[in-house]
């Protein structure tokens, strides 16, 4: 597996790559994910149903309204060497030019939807949040399972440097509207929680 060519930090060329080897070959039980966040390989372990049940509704929901020549992914791995970054969103949603074999440059996708787990809720809402927007991808969908005040959702749009501006935030049971090309609201009262 070869780096992304594209989005090098200055002068980290061989430490992205070497960062990227490592994810490659970490060898983790069947489920796992493996990322580099803030140029640190982590592992979290396989997600719980009611994880997976969020991400199909989103899934299905996505795929009814995307344009011709896109897709809806789960664990392809997004390239953000400019925060020492690969992460592996629950979702995104790329143009199928922009594939390769692994993972994709943060900058060929239109929308990543991470669901927090109890321990990468941190990674989620912080670097994440950072490593997206450096990168300028458009949308971020946050499904917060594990909010401190309760589950929320929230849409991150209008990237610059490290930080979004959030277009649109509510509890579950709330519906979320994305907006152009997706033109959806996705509802969350079927959600599960906790």
């Amino acid at each position: 597996m070869n780096a992304p060519a594209a989005d090098h930090p200055q002068g980290h060329g061989r430490e992205w790559e070497e960062l990227v080897r490592i994810w490659g070959e970490t060898g983790v039980p069947k489920g796992c994910k493996v990322e580099i966040v803030e140029g640190v390989v982590t592992v979290s372990p396989a997600p719980s149903r009611d994880h997976d049940d969020i991400a199909d509704i989103v899934q299905r929901c996505l795929c009814a309204v995307i344009p011709e020549g896109w897709g809806v992914y789960r664990t392809l791995g997004i390239a953000v060497p400019s925060r020492s970054g690969l992460f592996v969103p629950d979702l995104a949603v790329v143009p199928k030019t922009g594939l390769s074999d692994r993972f994709v440059v943060a900058a060929e996708v239109e929308l990543v939807v991470e669901i927090t787990a109890n321990a990468n809720a941190h990674h989620d809402r912080i670097e994440k949040v950072a490593g997206y927007a450096r990168a300028q991808v458009p949308l971020y969908l946050l499904i917060d399972r594990w909010a401190p005040g309760g589950p929320t959702i929230t849409l991150y749009g209008e990237p610059k440097d490290d930080d979004y501006r959030v277009l649109r935030a509510g509890k579950f049971g709330d519906g979320i509207a994305l907006p152009t090309p997706f033109e959806l609201t996705i509802r969350t009262d079927e959600f599960p929680v906790g």
